[in-house]
């Protein structure tokens, strides 16, 4: 998660090379492929639609304040030409073949369309081109695939060019009434022009069309844990995944499938906010969105290694951890398609009660995948200890954690008569001692009495501790061995303990 300030309706994402950009209002925000902020290109005149080359080297921009397309070197983070579109007002979304720029205008107030430019001259020349819009458009090409879909209203069209030729030739429409389309929040084309993916909040799924016979041809379904409406979608590089977003009540999802086959094989819910309409892009095997959070805040969200084989962490730690006193956890590293780890390192990290955080000595895997962390906790309290794998080349990462409760050491004394006579008044007192806390002065023990023999009754009852950490209880027992057991059961900051005495109680003698 990367925080980019302010969240603004006027925003896109798009990725290029080891660049990443984001338009949010009046400025353009550059980072790296890690999610790590480079810098900022600002003076723009709503920032809304963005396109950026292969290599990342130029950055398109839509201003739909100033009426222009902006190009911008992203090594400089320099303007290094503006292209007037004023007569067509509003342009708003973009995508690039090549060197043409396929630009959609419209949703302002005026007539909404799509027009061409060809980068490749000085000055290019604004070259339109006949789309039956009601509103403004969402563009999307790759191969000689260009997709123009209508950004709002219910039922919403595609409209599908071919687009080898010096101009785009109509195919066809996906008609919105037929299919029942309500509300496109994105649409992409397959890296080879083939398909058209598209995001409809209705009907509630992701589904891919024939470029060219414009047949609906799967549906990629959410599976029984996703809710929300389609809200994004994006196809990898090679073609082989899609990814797709959904929303619903500022809760999202961003789910993995097979291109082919339909499958889902992974899926993330964002730390924290929903994810924005029309924001999902790949990066290599990276996945970036952009997620709005209750702040009004946007952030670039980025998730790793998406389409790997996963990887499973297991941790877990035995009961009654006690302060100053080493503490094992134990583990184990797993591959989903049954391969070994083999020697894996693992970055260990341990979070204090009052929530610092240190990363602990690196531990290694053994051969299959099993591991242990030792650690001596320097003070009682709940403790929050994390396992991460960063993963390699052929597997996802993962992670796991565990809290558990870590509790000063306690040791009670009970004192008392060793012998004594049946019907006399027995007196007990003992002392709570906590080892680098301070002793609990309230709450209540547990005192059991068990008498030896072949009944071996037990009466148990409660005694208070007093504000010197002490206790005292007394009874009257009849005759015969008994063992009296003082017992604490502990709280969230010290352990239990217990001490016991026995007394051994005669009958009266004459």
């Amino acid at each position: 998660m990367t925080d980019l300030g302010a969240f603004s309706y006027l925003t896109d994402l798009v990725v290029g090379g080891n660049k990443v950009a984001v338009s949010i209002d009046d400025r353009i925000v550059i980072a790296d492929t890690t999610g790590e902020v480079e810098g900022t290109v600002t003076g723009l005149s709503g920032a809304h639609g963005l396109a950026m080359t292969p290599n990342g080297t130029r950055l398109y921009a839509a201003l739909t304040g100033s009426g222009e397309v902006a190009e911008i070197d992203t090594s400089t983070l320099e303007v290094t030409r503006r292209i007037d579109l004023t007569a067509y007002g509003c342009p708003s979304s973009l995508a690039l073949t090549g060197e043409r720029l396929w630009v959609g205008y419209g949703g302002c107030g005026g007539t909404s369309g799509a027009l061409r430019l060809d980068l490749s001259v000085t000055t290019p020349e604004p070259a339109p081109f006949e789309v039956p819009l009601k509103s403004g458009p969402y563009l999307a090409a790759a191969g000689n695939t260009l997709v123009v879909g209508e950004g709002g209203g219910s039922p919403a069209d595609l409209f599908v060019y071919d687009v080898s030729g010096a101009a785009p030739v109509f195919r066809g429409e996906i008609d919105g009434h037929t299919y029942v389309h309500g509300r496109l929040n994105d649409v992409a084309v397959t890296p080879d022009g083939s398909h058209v993916i598209s995001a409809f909040m209705l009907p509630d799924a992701f589904e891919m069309w024939d470029a060219m016979t414009l047949a609906r041809v799967h549906s990629y379904e959410k599976g029984p844990e996703a809710e929300g409406y389609p809200a994004t979608v994006a196809v990898s590089p090679d073609g082989a995944y899609v990814a797709g977003g959904r929303n619903q009540f500022s809760v999202g999802e961003m789910a993995l499938y097979n291109t082919a086959s339909g499958a889902e094989i992974y899926a993330a819910s964002p730390p924290e906010g929903e994810i924005v309409d029309g924001s999902a892009v790949f990066s290599g095997r990276d996945v970036f969105s952009l997620l709005k959070t209750d702040s009004d805040h946007l952030h670039l969200w980025r998730l790793q290694d998406v389409n790997l084989p996963a990887s499973t962490l297991t941790l877990a730690v035995g009961p009654g951890a006690t302060a100053q006193q080493p503490l094992t956890l134990a583990g184990r590293l797993a591959f989903d398609d049954g391969t070994v780890p083999g020697a894996q390192p693992l970055t260990v990290t341990r979070t204090l009660p009052d929530g610092t955080s240190t990363e602990l000595p690196s531990v290694t895997t053994a051969a299959d995948g099993t591991f242990t962390v030792t650690d001596t906790p320097p003070i009682g309290g709940k403790y929050t200890y994390t396992v991460l794998w960063k993963g390699d080349e052929s597997h996802r990462w993962s992670r796991a954690s565990l809290t558990t409760a870590v509790r000063y050491a306690t040791t009670l004394t009970l004192t008392g008569p060793t012998s004594a006579v049946a019907g006399t008044r027995l007196v007990f007192s003992g002392q709570v001692q906590v080892a680098g806390a301070t002793a609990p002065r309230s709450g209540w023990l547990t005192v059991r009495r068990t008498r030896s023999g072949d009944d071996g009754e037990t009466v148990q009852w409660p005694v208070g501790i007093d504000t010197r950490a002490s206790y005292r209880f007394a009874d009257i027992p009849n005759a015969g061995e008994y063992t009296y057991t003082a017992h604490w059961a502990g709280d969230d900051r010290i352990g239990p303990a217990q001490a016991s005495h026995v007394v051994t109680v005669l009958e009266p003698t004459e």
